[in-house]
């Protein structure tokens, strides 16, 4: 079962590593709410994959590849990250939020999860890897070691968010107190315009689709 474990730890860091709304949310937040942002926001994400695996399972594999659910999806999630960009940008150029590096907290850890959750579930993208990928590499562990194969897998994959988000987190919250307001307002400038890109492109390709 080792080579499950680290198979899925291999295949969750290629794609934890790259640019994506829940990684700029992660980066923002971990700003102001310090190291302990990225294990909150991999837990709300944790938390939503096991309801896929368990959902996979139950064959709702086949709703989760409906292009139709893509689509809506891709709506639904490109628009959220769209407005939580504006709002993000809005905010800094109107100099309606500043960085407090004494460690007073801007949000819970229960709206940082629930945000975790949230986010990955408005990614379309995100939702169709464990459709497709995601699902082939579970049927190859559950046939080979049963659901002792299945939490190996799960364990792997989310390990490899853990660490990776983790250090996300602790490097950007451990600068946080270097960082000048006016720096986190150009900071949160870049961040929201991320996620506007983001969103932006989930919701052209619903579209796109969809036509």
């Amino acid at each position: 079962m080792l080579s499950i474990f680290i198979s899925a730890l291999i295949l969750a860091f290629s794609g934890a590593m790259m640019p994506g709304p829940l990684l700029t949310y992660t980066v923002d937040e971990s700003l102001v709410t310090g190291p302990r942002t990225g294990l909150l926001v991999i837990t709300g994400h944790a938390f939503l994959e096991i309801a896929l695996i368990a959902l996979i399972f139950m064959g709702f594999d086949t709703l989760l590849q409906s292009l139709s659910v893509q689509i809506a999806i891709g709506l639904v999630g490109g628009i959220l990250l769209v407005g939580m960009g504006v709002d993000m940008i809005y905010k800094a150029l109107r100099k309606k939020i500043r960085l407090d590096a004494s460690g007073k907290r801007r949000s819970s850890s229960k709206n940082i999860l629930f945000s975790g959750f949230i986010i990955s579930a408005a990614n379309p993208y995100f939702l169709l890897w464990w459709a497709v990928i995601g699902l082939g590499f579970l049927l190859q562990a559950y046939q080979l070691y049963g659901l002792d194969g299945i939490v190996v897998f799960y364990a792997g994959h989310v390990t490899a968010d853990y660490i990776w988000y983790g250090f996300i987190s602790l490097a950007v919250g451990k600068t946080r107190k270097f960082i000048k307001d006016d720096l986190y307002r150009i900071i949160l400038v870049l961040l929201g315009t991320a996620l506007i890109y983001f969103g932006g492109n989930f919701v052209y390709k619903a579209i796109v689709a969809w036509l």
